[in-house]
C-alpha cells in the first residue's frame, strides 16, 4: 500500500510541460492514400493514371489508375521524412495535389483531384495552368530542401509558390512546418493561420499551431487548436494519425487535463504501439487515476522501446516502487 500511494504521488508530482514528437526518419513507418479523380462537373473519371512522387530524404515515384469509380487507392507509402506530390492524368486533362502528408496506418483520404484542360484554353486559364505547374515544382524542391535541414531555401521555395498557386494551403502549412523548426513560433503562426484563412478545414494548420502554442505555454490556445483540428479529423474519417493523437494528448497533459491526455494517448498508443513516449505519458495518467496495473504495462512497455530514453530514469523509478 505504501508503495503504490509513492508511486502515485511521484506521478503527481510530474506536471512539468511534455513535449510534442517531432517526427524523425524511419523507413518502415509507412500508411496509405486514397482518393478520387472527378472531372470540372464532380463526375468520376475512372481510368485515369495517378501518379504518386515523394520528394525527401529519397525520391520514390508510384503510378496507379483509378477504378470505374474514380477512386484511386495506394499503400506502403513511406509517412516520414517528406511529402507527396500526386498527380492524376486522363488524356490531355491533369490535375494535381501537392504535399500531401501521410498518417501511419491504414489509408488516408485525401481531397479530390480535378481533372483540367492542360492546354488550349483561354489564355488567362493557360497561364494559371503554367503558373501552377511551375507552383508545384516549387513546392518539391521546397520539401527537398527542407529533408536536407536547408529550411531557408524551403522558405524562399514556397514563398515563391505562393506566388504562383492560387490560395496553396498547402504552402501555408508547409511554411508553418518549417518556421516551427526554426524556433519562430510568430512566423509560425502567422503562416498557419495564413492556410486556415484559405480552407478552415485545414487540419494540419490547426495542429501546427496545437504544437506552436504549446511550446509557448499558451495551454488554452493549444486546447482550442488541438480541440478543432480532432473535430476534422474525426469529421474526414479515414485511421488515426498517431503523432497527432500524441500531440494532441501532450497538449492536454500540460493542461493537468489527464482524462483528455489519456484518450488521446491511448489512440496514438493502438495506432502505433512501438510510439515509446505515448506508452509513457499513457503509462503516467493511468498511475494518475490510480489505475497501476494497467500504468505499470505501460511503462514496460517504454522502456522496452526506450530503455535509455529521456523517460527511463523516471519510468524505471516508478517501475521498482511498483514491485
Amino acid at each position: 500500500m505504501t508503495r503504490r500511494f509513492s508511486a502515485l504521488a511521484f506521478a503527481a508530482g510530474l506536471c512539468a510541460a511534455a513535449l510534442v514528437v517531432v517526427a524523425t526518419p524511419a523507413y518502415a513507418q509507412l500508411g496509405s492514400l486514397t482518393g478520387k479523380v472527378v472531372d470540372e462537373a464532380g463526375k468520376p473519371v475512372p481510368d485515369a493514371e495517378v501518379s504518386l512522387d515523394f520528394t525527401g530524404e529519397m525520391n520514390l515515384h508510384f503510378k496507379v489508375k483509378t477504378d470505374k469509380n474514380g477512386t484511386w487507392t495506394r499503400a506502403g507509402l513511406i509517412a516520414v521524412g517528406g511529402r507527396w506530390n500526386i498527380t492524376a492524368k486522363k488524356g490531355d486533362l491533369t490535375g494535381t495535389l501537392p504535399n500531401v502528408e501521410i498518417a501511419l496506418g491504414g489509408a488516408k483520404p485525401v481531397d479530390d483531384i480535378v481533372l483540367h484542360a492542360a492546354s488550349g484554353g483561354a489564355p488567362a486559364d493557360d497561364a494559371k495552368a503554367k503558373a501552377t505547374t511551375e507552383g508545384n515544382k516549387l513546392i518539391t524542391e521546397a520539401n527537398a530542401a527542407a529533408a536536407a535541414n536547408n529550411y531557408d531555401l524551403a522558405v524562399s521555395k514556397l514563398t515563391e509558390a505562393t506566388a504562383k498557386i492560387d490560395k496553396c494551403k498547402a504552402c501555408y502549412v508547409g511554411l508553418g512546418d518549417i518556421y516551427a523548426k526554426q524556433s519562430n513560433p510568430e512566423k509560425a503562426e502567422e503562416a498557419y493561420k495564413q492556410a486556415i484563412a484559405i480552407d478552415d478545414s485545414t487540419v494540419e494548420a490547426y495542429e501546427g499551431l496545437a504544437i506552436v502554442y504549446n511550446t509557448e505555454k499558451k495551454l488554452d490556445q493549444a486546447a482550442a487548436a488541438t480541440t478543432k483540428a480532432m473535430e476534422l479529423r474525426n469529421a474526414k474519417g479515414g485511421p488515426v494519425d498517431p503523432m497527432a493523437a500524441y500531440n494532441a494528448g501532450v497538449v492536454f497533459w500540460n493542461q493537468n487535463k489527464f482524462p483528455e491526455a489519456k484518450a488521446q494517448f491511448q489512440k496514438a498508443v493502438q495506432a502505433k504501439p512501438d510510439m515509446a513516449d505515448a506508452q509513457y505519458y499513457l503509462g503516467m495518467c493511468l498511475l494518475n487515476e490510480g489505475n497501476t496495473a494497467d500504468a505499470k504495462t505501460a511503462l514496460q512497455a517504454y522502456m522496452k522501446l526506450a530503455p535509455t530514453g529521456a523517460n527511463a530514469p523516471t519510468a524505471k523509478a516508478i517501475l521498482d516502487e511498483m514491485k
